[in-house]
């Protein structure tokens, strides 16, 4: 079985044309796809919930 994909930050930034103070701002009002904080305090963000949160956002527009 494939682990799944893990996104930095920077590249979920880059693929969304976002900004980390936007990025931020927005999760901090419930926003944003899902965030895991690894043991070192680095954040990785899944493919497949990437994928669903922009799916989500197409929908709602």
């Amino acid at each position: 079985m494939a682990r799944p994909q893990m996104l930095k930050l920077p590249e979920v930034l880059e693929e969304i044309g976002m900004s980390r103070a936007a990025f931020y701002r927005m999760r901090a009002r419930g926003k944003g796809p899902r965030l895991l904080k690894l043991p070192n305090g680095q954040l990785r963000v899944r493919r497949s919930d990437l994928d669903a949160w922009l799916s989500g956002c197409e929908e709602a527009a």
